[in-house]
């Protein structure tokens, strides 16, 4: 009995999971819930020292972490990363892409450079990491689970970039699924609604209650009903899952 409840108290004990976008936000509760978990985990964010309070968080839960530092739109750099984090933690299992930015503006306003570079963060380092530890994941027949948004499936206006960039994390999301599936490995997105974040904190007061307002639920939701989700995928119940999209966003694209 007391082994099972061990069990089921750290699904993730002896696994090893990367975050990107771990220094604040949806990122940072999703590598302590891991942590709380068990795992092991490499924290990633732009800079080595943005993310280390978050590594540190994590190593007072007991479990090993380290703080990194890369642009993640970038292939080289991220390719070295992985690796340098493969010896450093002997291996990988979990893959949790959340790293991403906004630069909103309407259309006829938006720049190329506001365009391209919100793509590149937000749907190229989602590539960049999955083709970097891919051959790691297969063999220890991991999990993939890549932050979209639940404005990449309705779309809204002033964020053609931001929903174009994570529309297309989810079509990444389904045919990773396809391909690694028949090396055991679970590719699911989640779609975050209006979570509370440094991110949303900076909306209009009046567009933040609007959308408040559309929400079922009535509330804005919490960084960690986000990492719940991610959690859930990445434990055993989320073991008959793949290339699927979990929509958290309290009812708001109902």
């Amino acid at each position: 009995m007391t082994d099972q409840r061990s069990t089921n108290d750290r699904p993730h004990a002896g696994k090893v999971a990367l975050v990107t976008g771990a220094s604040r936000g949806i990122g940072r509760a999703i590598a302590l819930r891991l942590a709380r978990g068990g795992a092991k985990v490499a924290c990633v964010a732009t800079s080595a020292e943005r993310a280390q309070e978050t590594a540190d968080a994590c190593q007072a839960l007991g479990v090993q972490s380290a703080a990194y530092g890369v642009d993640v739109a970038a292939g080289a750099p991220v390719t070295e990363l992985v690796a340098t984090i493969l010896a450093e933690f002997g291996g990988l299992d979990i893959l949790v892409n959340n790293a991403g930015i906004t630069r909103d503006q309407l259309l006829l306003r938006m720049t190329e450079e506001d365009f391209d570079r919100v793509i590149d963060v937000n749907l190229k380092g989602t590539f960049n990491f999955v083709r970097a530890g891919a051959r790691t994941l297969m063999k220890s027949r991991g999990r993939i689970v890549n932050i979209s948004s639940v404005v990449g499936v309705t779309g809204n206006a002033g964020q053609a970039n931001y929903a174009a960039s994570k529309a297309g994390v989810i079509g990444l999301t389904r045919s990773l699924a396809k391909e690694l599936a028949s090396r055991g490995v679970c590719v699911n997105a989640v779609a975050p609604g209006l979570i509370a974040t440094d991110m949303t904190s900076g909306l209009d007061p009046k567009a933040a209650e609007a959308l408040k307002s559309a929400i079922p639920l009535a509330r804005i939701g919490d960084p960690e009903e986000i990492a719940a989700a991610v959690d859930f995928l990445c434990g055993p119940g989320g073991a008959y899952i793949t290339g699927q999209t979990l929509i958290v966003d309290g009812g708001l694209s109902l």
